[in-house]
């Protein structure tokens, strides 16, 4: 079954797609920040492949798709936390799974260290929030991208190391999602730029608070938010993390590397997986 549906979340409406009512756990889906994105345009592919064994929700984050900005906010990290978790609540969902792109993967780590008991497991791909991680210049101009075909043929060329992939379907589909969106999005990341890189950074406080199993994903050639700066500080801040690298990979792995990134994503959300802290519960026997 797919759903395309509004839920309200404290007073505003949150564009939904939800997908399977598999008996696994429940995985909540937040994409990324580059402008045109969608809940939908990032993770239809990959709810279809988890739907016959997991319930999928795959929100419009404020600001983004049919979700607005609420009232007197231009989004950043803590609403968008607090939508995410006010999403869940509404939806009756009292422990699920969250993973996120980007930005998205930020959100994601927040939600965990705020709802330590809801979050069960976390996956945080070609992720944003590791402490002193730099703008790029690379996420400068995906921020900055103009709305029309010349941005978005830009920006989609930044996101991905294979160039094939930046087809004239795919330019059509995000310069017209770019335009849709061009007013809200004009709200959020406004130069100059490291602010927003600044708000959706993670304190060492905040990280030790994720008691979740995480899985890092990251592309090797990731021109956005770098394997250095992005993804390797987090394992010296997390309590129990493992970090998986794609090669010849960029900064989008489930477009680039779709069948390994499926295969990573259900491994790691199979209810047979043990974190540390479940393992470190059962008696010693000699």
């Amino acid at each position: 079954m797919t759903d395309h549906r509004s839920v309200e979340v404290a007073g505003s409406p949150v564009h939904v797609l939800d997908v399977g009512a598999g008996a696994g756990r429940t995985v909540l889906m937040l994409h990324g920040s580059g402008p045109g994105t969608t809940g939908a345009g990032a993770w239809a592919a990959t709810a279809a492949a988890l739907a016959g064994s997991h319930r999928v929700v795959a929100p419009d984050q404020a600001g983004f798709g049919g979700t607005p900005l609420p009232p007197g906010t231009s989004g950043g990290l803590r609403v968008w936390t607090e939508q995410a978790a006010g999403l869940m609540e509404a939806l009756g969902e009292t422990s699920y799974a969250v993973v996120g792109h980007s930005m998205g993967g930020a959100v994601a780590l927040a939600l965990a260290a705020a709802r330590p008991r809801q979050v069960a497991r976390v996956v945080a791909v070609a992720t944003m929030g590791a402490p002193g991680a730099p703008l790029s210049a690379d996420l400068n101009a995906v921020w900055a991208a103009a709305p029309g075909r010349a941005g978005a043929r830009d920006m989609l060329g930044r996101l991905v190391l294979d160039q094939s992939l930046v087809t004239e379907e795919a330019v059509a589909a995000r310069a017209s999602a770019m335009e849709a969106g061009a007013e809200s999005f004009a709200a959020m990341f406004p130069a100059p730029r490291t602010r927003w890189v600044d708000d959706l950074t993670l304190s060492a406080t905040t990280l030790a608070a994720v008691r979740a199993p995480v899985l890092l994903v990251h592309g090797a050639q990731d021109r956005l938010t770098p394997l250095p700066t992005a993804a390797l500080p987090l394992l010296d801040h997390l309590a129990d993390v493992r970090l998986h690298v794609l090669g010849r990979c960029g900064h989008a792995p489930p477009v680039e590397q779709p069948a390994a990134f499926r295969e990573l994503l259900a491994g790691f959300l199979a209810p047979a997986l043990r974190s540390r802290s479940e393992a470190d519960q059962r008696p010693i026997r000699g």
